[in-house]
């Protein structure tokens, strides 16, 4: 229901703190937190095939009690999600599972197919969406045009959330203005995955195991779509994420210098907190200094669009031959961060002995994951921290 909207919307479960948590289930008994944490109710850490049935007795009763309320006919949702300076616009639709099979939407990203799995087990029993998947197209005036002329109506939803994050929605159920849209989206190469690799896996397996069980498959069924979030590629934000490691694999700071000095030239800024400034530049902070480090190019290969990016460079230049890193994702080693005030966390956490050294770069270009999908690469892990962060519950299909 309308008015509560702003009270159903979560962030996603993970960026919730215990405390934050318990707060939020104690006095908001419309979170959809409620949905995906049932054990809650119980007093009690529920896990596996029990803790998804759980989420799907706890969607019903939201249903039940008019929480969630369905649409009688089909439509596109139009969001609006903005903070300080920068806002995205963009389709709550469902998308299909065929285009993803077929490639016409890319990904950047490998998944992991125990995750596919669960994910997929999770969807056949809670039988719903309620994170969408984050995508992108080419920007399209016409299709600006028509969004600008719907946001001229009275909104569903129209509200502000604790972080400041501004949430609008529309329901666009015109047959005619349906159908446009759908058509100019068809007529597109390609749509990007911005983030949601997993879901979309995910939701691509499930659809595999249904078509397999569904004698009378059409390809019509809800199972053979995914809820996603469309957006022009102009609307996304790409934060950098820094990388910081544990010890110096067994080298002096004497002896690491000289090493990096191989592909880099290194300058000292002492004290100085010292971003990158441009693509292939790197800021380092070691034993209480910062450095720049300017990759020399004559001594790189080039080779592809992978082997372009920062965080590729970063990872076989210094990473893993000389502070041995082998894998990104798992060893312990080394951490990653993101945010505005990243670099003097970095540096803080250096400073208190957390870790030996800190690597920051700039953002990824979306033009970069772009060259990487088309090419059927993959980005190292922690390559991007991409917004719009969407919440969960404020829309949801049912599969």
């Amino acid at each position: 229901m309308r008015d509560k909207a702003p009270f159903v919307a979560s962030r996603s479960y993970e960026e919730y703190g215990a405390d934050e948590l318990r707060s939020v289930m104690r006095y908001n008994p419309f979170s959809f937190l409620h949905i995906i944490n049932p054990g809650y109710k119980f007093s009690k850490s529920i896990r596996g095939s029990e803790r998804f049935k759980l989420v799907r007795n706890r969607y019903l009763e939201f249903l039940e009690n008019n929480v969630f309320l369905k649409d009688e006919s089909t439509c596109f949702y139009l969001y609006q999600i903005g903070k300080e300076n920068f806002k995205s616009l963009g389709l709550f639709c469902a998308t299909s599972v065929v285009d993803y099979q077929k490639g016409i939407i890319k990904k950047h990203e490998d998944t992991i197919l125990k995750r596919e799995k669960l994910f997929a087990d999770y969807l056949e029993t809670v039988g719903f969406n309620a994170e969408p998947v984050l995508m992108t197209y080419p920007d399209n005036e016409t299709i600006s045009s028509i969004l600008k002329k719907e946001m001229r109506q009275l909104p569903e939803y129209d509200f502000t959330t604790t972080d400041k994050i501004s949430h609008r929605l529309w329901k666009i159920d015109d047959r005619n203005t349906i159908e446009t849209l759908q058509r100019i989206f068809s007529e597109m190469d390609s749509l990007y995955i911005a983030d949601g690799h997993h879901r979309i896996a995910s939701s691509a397996l499930f659809a595999k195991r249904k078509k397999a069980k569904n004698e009378t498959h059409t390809g019509k069924e809800a199972y053979n779509f995914f809820m996603s979030y469309l957006i022009p590629e102009s609307e996304i934000k790409i934060y950098e994420f820094n990388r910081m490691v544990k010890d110096l694999n067994g080298l002096s700071k004497k002896e690491f210098l000289i090493q990096l000095d191989e592909h880099f030239r290194i300058e000292e800024h002492k004290d100085n907190l010292y971003r990158p400034t441009k693509k292939h530049h790197f800021s380092m902070y070691l034993d209480g200094e910062f450095y720049s480090l300017y990759l020399r190019k004559r001594l790189y290969q080039f080779t592809d669009a992978l082997n372009r990016l920062d965080t590729q460079i970063l990872y076989k230049t210094i990473l893993e031959p000389i502070l041995g890193i082998q894998d990104l994702r798992n060893d312990k080693r080394i951490a990653y961060g993101y945010g505005k005030y990243n670099l003097i966390k970095m540096k803080d956490s250096i400073d208190r002995g957390d870790f030996a050294v800190g690597f920051s770069l700039l953002p990824i270009t979306f033009q970069e994951i772009k060259n990487i999908a088309d090419a059927g690469l993959v980005m190292p892990p922690k390559s991007t921290y991409i917004e719009p962060k969407l919440r969960s519950g404020l829309t949801i299909y049912e599969l």
